[in-house]
């Protein structure tokens, strides 16, 4: 049995929960108080100010090359309109509709990825968005202080219940100028599924890294150099 639901602020799609008969995915979780700390903090009169074209942002996402064997790229999946309700979280609720729903965030430059590993349940996302600096900001910020302000909350989609506790995590230090980081944990019908979730702002561009926590940390370092790349 697989159940999948996208929990979403805006439109991020935070999750794809997989869910394998017995499969509790906790590699690489930790459970510590959340990091104040984002490094590297810059004004935006000296961040990089150009914004990147979607053609651009795509040539930036990790391919199967840079992941190495055992990823499959999974296709883009038509987009979800199942009614959904936004239970125990009234700041996530207050987002609007597409705070529970799949897609991506309302910025008008974006590129995005997904991957299978192993020809398991484990997968990892790659989101890459450009704007202004203040408003990548701004945008995710909100997201991230609505879905981490609910340590635990209900999502009912589509007849479906889904149980999801939420975790701020500290934040990692490989750059950027803003950095968040949370770990989710999603319960259906006795099952559960860990997801965690990244993401760094660079001056003007957005990256947000999602999935199985043991990909999301072997990769991310790996996301953020290329993202970034000048060549």
């Amino acid at each position: 049995m697989r159940v999948r639901v996208a929990t979403t602020a805006l439109g991020i799609t935070a999750a794809l929960l997989a869910l394998p008969a017995c499969s509790t995915d906790t590699t690489g979780a930790t459970h510590q108080p959340p990091s104040a700390a984002r490094t590297g903090k810059q004004s935006d009169a000296v961040q990089k100010p150009s914004v990147l074209s979607s053609a651009a942002l795509e040539s930036r996402l990790l391919d199967q090359s840079d992941l190495g064997s055992g990823y499959l790229l999974k296709p883009e999946r038509p987009a979800q309109h199942d009614d959904v309700t936004v239970i125990g979280c009234p700041a996530l609720s207050e987002l609007g509709g597409d705070a529970a729903t799949g897609g991506t965030l309302v910025f008008p430059h974006k590129a995005k990825s997904g991957f299978t590993y192993g020809g398991s349940s484990s997968e990892i996302s790659e989101e890459l968005y450009s704007d202004s600096p203040k408003k990548l900001s701004d945008g995710i910020d909100r997201i991230f202080d609505a879905m981490t302000g609910c340590p635990t909350y209900q999502v009912v989609a589509g007849g479906t219940s889904i149980d999801v506790a939420s975790q701020k995590l500290p934040t990692p230090h490989f750059g950027g100028d803003e950095q968040w980081s949370q770990l989710l944990t999603f319960i259906a019908g006795g099952r559960s599924s860990v997801l965690k979730q990244t993401a760094i702002r660079d001056g003007s561009l957005l990256l947000i890294v999602s999935g199985s926590p043991a990909l999301v940390d072997r990769h991310l370092d790996k996301a953020l150099d290329k993202a970034t790349a000048t060549s």
